[in-house]
């Protein structure tokens, strides 16, 4: 075996030790209290970033139940970064895998974790709402809305923003739960539930932005409720207007073109 190859085979020995720790067979020439040392400060670490990550999530296990979670965790995911704030979204996708095998988590658990990761993610974007060309100042309603790309509709089966050591449901609700989650421009992040028409509302002036003609925030409601509720659709604009001026008041809405 060329030194490199040992190398490589010491690293994957060492790390296999760390990440199992019931293991036994000890890399050659290392000292049971010096691997634990480093097991420890893997695993403390570890947990320490998903704990403060999934902080809703950690309040829903006993310290025990926890920590062997997180070792599970470590001894069968196959992280695809380095990167210590990625950590979250790989603690995600490995619940994602939990589910799809049929294990016993909590139904509402990978639901749960996608909106405290989204959390953490949309406080992490880098993007500048500043650098979006738009004016501060224009009238949502006549001109043309500017939608914030760091306002983010998520859609849920369970209420997510309500579980917690008090609250956890066995079934969904029959009406899923859609959450605008924002940040502000003094980097803030908050989130308000929103109903179908609002999310709706919002996917349009998306859409609305990168048309070639776009329209005013008053006309893309009318056409949304012409389709929706084409009977009540003059009844029911000046309500659409007002889910407008509410979208701008907390900054879902930048501004105009």
């Amino acid at each position: 075996m060329s030194p490199t190859a040992e190398l490589h085979a010491l690293q994957r020995d060492f790390a296999a030790c760390i990440r199992e720790p019931e293991r036994s067979d000890l890399p050659p020439g290392v000292a049971l209290r010096r691997m634990q040392v480093y097991r420890e400060l893997f695993f403390n670490n570890v947990e320490g970033l998903l704990s403060s990550n999934f902080p809703v999530i950690r309040t829903l296990y006993a310290d025990a139940d926890w920590n062997a979670l997180i070792a599970s965790f470590l001894r069968d995911h196959r992280a695809q970064t380095p990167l210590f704030p990625e950590i979250g979204r790989e603690f995600l996708r490995w619940l994602e895998q939990r589910q799809h095998e049929g294990r016993d988590d909590a139904p509402f658990l990978l639901e749960l974790a996608h909106y405290e990761w989204a959390e953490l993610a949309l406080s992490l974007d880098e993007q500048n709402i500043d650098a979006l060309a738009h004016d501060a100042d224009g009238d949502v309603i006549g001109g043309v809305p500017v939608v914030s790309p760091l306002a983010w509709v998520l859609g849920y089966r369970f209420p997510v923003h309500r579980i917690g050591g008090d609250f956890r449901p066995t079934e969904a609700p029959a009406e899923p739960t859609l959450l605008l989650l924002i940040r502000d421009r003094s980097d803030q992040v908050s989130f308000l539930e929103v109903n179908a028409l609002t999310a709706a509302l919002i996917e349009r002036l998306q859409a609305n932005m990168l048309a070639g003609e776009p329209t005013s925030g008053a006309a893309v409601v009318a056409a949304l409720l012409a389709e929706i509720a084409p009977g009540n659709a003059a009844a029911l604009q000046p309500a659409g207007c007002e889910i407008l001026r509410n979208l701008r008041s907390r900054e879902a809405l930048l501004g105009t073109q």
